[in-house]
Parts: C-alpha cells; sequence; structure tokens
C-alpha cells in the first residue's frame, strides 16, 4: 500500500518561493509589473523563462518572501489583470 502524502501547510510568516506563469494580454505587454511587484511587496522575483510577442506575453517568475507578502503580491497582479497560474512540476515516479 502507498504511503499517504504528508500535506505540509506554512505559517503565514514563513518564507516560501513560489514560480508562476504570468500571462499578459496585449495591451499590458509594456506594463513594468514585475519591476513594480518587487516595489511594492517585502519579495524578490527572478525571472526563469519568458516569451513576449505583441500578442501576449508570458512569464515564468519566481516570488520569494514571507507567505503573507508573496500572496498579496499575487492577488495584485491578479486585480491587475494579470493572469496567474502556479507552475507545476511533475516528477515521473521511476
Amino acid at each position: 500500500m502507498p504511503a499517504k502524502k504528508k500535506i505540509t501547510v506554512s505559517k503565514p510568516n514563513s518564507p516560501v518561493q513560489q514560480r508562476l506563469w504570468l500571462m499578459y494580454p496585449p495591451k499590458l505587454i509594456k506594463k513594468p509589473f514585475i519591476w513594480e511587484v518587487g516595489h511594492k511587496f517585502k519579495i524578490t522575483t527572478n525571472i526563469r523563462q519568458a516569451s513576449v510577442t505583441d500578442e501576449i506575453g508570458i512569464v515564468c517568475l519566481e516570488l520569494a518572501g514571507q507567505r503573507t507578502e508573496v500572496d498579496r503580491a499575487i492577488k495584485w497582479l491578479e486585480q491587475n489583470k494579470v493572469n496567474v497560474e502556479p507552475v507545476e512540476i511533475g516528477v515521473i515516479a521511476g
């Protein structure tokens, strides 16, 4: 029988690191959201991958900081019409 997965719940002020996919519609591509989010909140941003055209901007962004600050930053991005999705890191069992 497989072992049960342990669910880890982080405390509100514990440090976290989260990777996200950000998708921008054409009208938002030129706005400096990554710079703004790094200055508005006490977090560190790290661009892991990006592809920007005239039609869409797609960025894989890593946010690091206190859980509450990371959550506030994600909410702010969503309120500014940026589509935010968690990065799904798949692991193939061998």
